[in-house]
């Protein structure tokens, strides 16, 4: 049978769709990677939008749906982020408006400190919403970097021993959690117009403000300091500190390794083993 969304959504998600959106038109299919979430460019009556769909394991849309309904709305009102148009949360839907841009990663825009200033103004306008005291995300986040490694991983063994001892030394407390993206990169950047725009909400979560730099620190900004400090300037000051960097730095760096091995992802996982590495060094 031939479906207009390439066997994409589930008859449930099908229906919502057509009911939402009529005159609907596939324009590209935007899905790729291994987190499971069909991402549909589409032409409809009420204009051009983005159907987003999961399965029943995803959590990426729920994520994406708290943070489109709760702390988006800065973002939107200055159109560098979307609007949510449909929602259901049972169904792992959603439908979003069509955001204008080019993906800043690959373009001469990833190296251009501009880029940069303004991600930083976007970071802390996202950040500064909210915050909160969180009594357990310290340990919560030891237990599941703990976690990360009893599964299939090629960290190794000398490394595994030393990261396992390093996680047990830590002493957790309560620490400032913060809206934050979870993935801020240019992966997840647009522009347009000179105007840099955020995409992908899917790892929404509170968490200390610093988790969002961790991307950048092990990838541009290792290359050209000037993105780094044209980064800070955007954001307003660098909130890291030595014994709170190091700790959310290791937590990425282990996440990294584990889950790129679990999906094949070779480079990746390279990354992941060198941040690792790196965030040994500050201990």
């Amino acid at each position: 049978m031939h479906f207009w969304h390439g066997g994409r959504l589930d008859d449930r998600q099908d229906a919502l769709v057509r009911t939402w959106l009529p005159g609907l038109r596939l324009r590209a299919d935007m899905s790729w990677g291994p987190a499971g979430t069909a991402v549909l460019d589409v032409d409809s009556a009420v204009g051009r939008v983005v159907i987003k769909a999961g399965g029943a394991s995803n959590h990426h849309i729920d994520r994406e749906i708290e943070a489109f309904r709760g702390f988006t709305a800065p973002l939107t009102r200055n159109g560098t982020a979307s609007r949510l148009l449909h929602h259901d949360r049972d169904a792992k839907l959603l439908v979003i408006a069509y955001l204008d841009g080019s993906l800043v990663q690959g373009s001469a825009a990833e190296f251009s400190p501009d880029t940069y200033v303004q991600a930083g103004r976007l970071a802390r306008t996202l950040h500064g919403q909210a915050q909160r005291v969180d009594a357990t995300w310290d340990r919560e986040a030891v237990s599941k970097s703990l976690a990360w490694l009893d599964k299939p991983h090629h960290i190794p063994p000398e490394v595994a021993t030393r990261l396992r001892s390093v996680l047990g030394a830590h002493t957790a407390g309560p620490v400032v959690v913060v809206p934050t993206h979870g993935d801020w990169q240019p992966r997840n950047w647009l522009v347009a117009g000179g105007t840099v725009k955020v995409i992908d909400f899917g790892r929404f979560a509170w968490r200390p403000a610093i988790s969002d730099f961790c991307r950048l620190a092990a990838q541009q900004w290792r290359g050209d300091p000037r993105l780094e400090t044209a980064f800070f300037a955007g954001y307003g000051d660098d909130p890291r500190t030595p014994d709170r960097w190091r700790m959310v730095a290791l937590h990425e760096a282990i996440g990294t390794a584990v889950w790129a091995c679990q999906v094949g992802d070779e480079p990746f996982e390279r990354q992941g083993h060198r941040m690792i590495t790196e965030a040994l060094t500050l201990f």
